[in-house]
């Protein structure tokens, strides 16, 4: 009998290797050697005959051979060609009988009739009980993708393989029963927990879905924030270029005057120097009016600093600016800042009318500034021209008479104190 357990084993191999495309990565021959083993296992751990023995051992070994021709209805190819085989070895007719009827019982739909059919059916979904299941079924599962049979993505899987398990799959032998058994509960708890990891998994999926919507949704709300924010920013910044504008000409007009006063003015006590008199008072002029027009357009306004609760009630006043709430109290303040966040159309209504007056302010300062720059040019010029004049008509006139001091300017040395270093 080991003889013929060789030769089917041998038949097996060449079969599957010729025959057998390279898509059954489940049913080829590792599985067939696995089922084989788990029939000896449960053989000679039970109470079974030598020829039942036998028996197992070549249906193990046939019960797949159908796979060669076709998938569905394999377990009828796989008779034939057992019967076709075994008659060529000479095997008795009740032996050959007996092995086609364990390889009918691998058929999984179908509840086992016989002690036989009961070993080669838990045989056969021996995996189930075994460390090594979850790699069997990634190779199934693969196998039916190749095949155009099904496409299962993880998830579907995972939930077939809870069914299996949980509904259509039981242990027949009491040897099976006994020690496969409790490994195929683990891994069903394995599975159930993968299960559950995988339900968290896409309720967070989920959810980032749903945030995303909502930011989605909302983007006009965050597009009008972005709007106001960016409009009051560049506001801001202009508000800062034209006040630096009107220092920096309220400083050299500033630095001109003091120029002219000390040394200018002084020379005019000398009849001989009249002819500057002209010159000098158009440039004072226009230095003057330019820094009278840089303080206007720098100068802030005076604000009430007070309302009313009609006016909040009312949305007539404008709580971001300071001007119109300085006055008020803490309480009062509070109040009004509540009822404005209470209606999002009152808080855009006050970052348009903030938004508006500032350009206001904006226009009108750079309006005065416009005018202080052309007044400060055109007086530069014209005071240039003014004095190139005076000199052309005025007799024996140089700029070194005009710049050097009086006669009687006396400059005195500085006295320092020993101490004034260290001030």
């Amino acid at each position: 009998m080991a003889d013929i357990i060789k030769k089917t084993e041998d038949f097996v191999f060449n079969l599957f290797k010729e025959d057998l495309p390279n898509t059954f990565l489940y049913h080829n021959f590792t599985h067939t050697q696995r089922v084989l083993r788990s029939v000896k296992e449960i053989a000679e751990n039970s109470d079974i005959s030598t020829e039942n023995s036998t028996v197992l051992q070549l249906a193990a070994l046939l019960h797949d051979t159908g796979y060669t021709k076709m998938r569905e209805g394999h377990e009828e190819e796989s008779v034939k060609i057992a019967t076709t085989f075994l008659e060529d070895q000479h095997l008795e007719k009740d032996i050959i009988d007996a092995v086609n009827e364990c390889i009918m019982a691998t058929k999984f739909k179908d509840v086992p009739r016989t002690d036989l059919g009961k070993v080669i059916r838990d045989a056969d979904a021996s995996h189930f009980g075994k460390e090594y299941f979850n790699e069997a079924s990634e190779f199934l599962r693969k196998e039916l993708e190749l095949q155009d049979i099904k496409t299962y993505s993880a998830s579907e899987w995972l939930a077939e393989n809870i069914k299996v398990l949980s509904q259509k799959h039981q242990f027949y032998t009491d040897y099976a029963l006994r020690n496969w058994q409790k490994q195929k509960e683990d891994n069903l708890a394995d599975l159930i927990k993968s299960k559950k990891k995988e339900k968290k998994r896409r309720q967070k999926e989920q959810m980032k879905a749903q945030l995303k919507a909502q930011a989605k949704d909302s983007s006009p709300e965050r597009a009008i924030q972005s709007f106001y924010r960016t409009a009051l920013r560049n506001h801001i910044k202009l508000s800062d270029i034209a006040d630096t504008k009107a220092n920096i000409l309220l400083s050299v007009n500033a630095i001109i005057i003091s120029l002219m006063l000390s040394t200018l003015f002084s020379k005019f006590d000398n009849p001989a120097n009249q002819f500057l008199i002209v010159p000098t008072v158009i440039l004072m002029l226009s230095s003057i009016i330019s820094m009278i027009l840089s303080i206007i357009a720098t100068r802030p306004n005076i604000t009430s600093g007070e309302f009313t609760k009609e006016d909040v009630e009312n949305k007539k006043v404008n709580l971001t600016f300071f001007g119109n709430f300085h006055k008020m109290k803490l309480e009062d303040f509070e109040w009004a800042i509540n009822e404005l966040l209470k209606d999002k159309d009152y808080v855009y209504s006050s970052l348009t009318k903030d938004l508006y007056f500032l350009g206001k302010v904006l226009d009108r300062k750079y309006r005065i500034l416009r005018v202080t720059y052309t007044i400060f040019m055109v007086g530069m010029i014209i005071s240039v021209i003014a004095f190139a004049v005076s000199f052309k008509f005025a007799p024996n006139a140089t700029i070194n008479d005009v710049l050097k001091p009086a006669a009687s300017t006396t400059i005195m040395k500085p006295q320092h104190n020993q101490y004034d270093y260290y001030v």
